[in-house]
């Protein structure tokens, strides 16, 4: 299967990477040197279309004037998550229960990348898949953190407790301050959907459950910013200055 990517900065980092395209769709009459000589250098194919072509191939506007055909995204299992593990390291995984927008996808699996999360975890069922809007946003940490997509959440935290992880949920209800929660154990961390949180019986399966404090009158932040901020966290109690 093959997957349909937009934007010069995400193509052109796929160009100088060496990673394998099909075909280059380029916007007619708009000429970008860098992108036609680096297509050219590796054998790519270009096409020049209108931007009516690539807004229907893209499926946004703001394509920025270049398409790119590649391989459709390559989701991992959870054991290749659990393999790719350094036995020096204290694992650490995101699973994201019912996350539906690709910019929030996007923007953690970009945070997963700086933190060095192990891989992240997503439901099959009505939840945002690897697309290109997913990559275009994460700048690239798409090809760099390892996804896998499972058909039951709850069974795939069942497996990973027996494997000595600790669940831990992001909700605002009967938790505790996230600082003073304890991540130095191997850990999921579970952030829910935009709208919703976190099911009721994804968070029973949580071993314990923290919150982001709020001072102002908004009751949550952004999915995206809410996994970054508990990142950091994790991040700060395993490497403290």
């Amino acid at each position: 299967m093959a997957e349909l990517i937009y934007g010069k900065n995400l193509i052109k980092q796929r160009l100088k990477d060496g990673k394998p395209m099909h075909m280059l769709y380029l916007l007619e009459n708009q000429m970008d040197k860098e992108l036609v000589d680096f297509a050219s250098k590796k054998d790519i194919p270009i096409q020049y279309v209108s931007r009516k072509k690539l807004d229907s191939l893209s499926g946004v506007e703001k394509h920025q004037g270049v398409v790119a055909e590649i391989d459709a995204y390559r989701y991992y299992s959870v054991d290749e998550i659990l393999s790719g593990i350094a036995m020096d390291k204290i694992p650490l995984i995101v699973l994201l229960d019912g996350l539906e927008d690709p910019h929030n996808l996007g923007a953690i699996l970009r945070t997963c990348d700086a933190i060095g999360v192990d891989g992240v975890i997503v439901g099959k069922h009505r939840s945002v898949g690897l697309n290109a809007t997913v990559a275009k946003v994460s700048t690239g940490a798409i090809e760099t953190v390892r996804v896998a997509e499972v058909t039951n959440l709850n069974q795939t935290i069942r497996t990973l407790k027996e494997k000595g992880f600790w669940i831990c949920g992001s909700a605002m209800e009967n938790a505790i301050d996230y600082r003073k929660a304890n991540f130095t154990v191997p850990l999921v961390l579970v952030i829910g959907s935009e709208g919703f949180g976190i099911s009721q019986l994804v968070k029973k399966n949580c071993d314990f459950l923290v919150k982001l404090p709020m001072q102002g009158s908004i009751t949550s932040l952004n999915a995206s910013v809410a996994t970054a901020v508990l990142l950091y966290e994790v991040n700060n109690q395993r490497f403290p200055v």
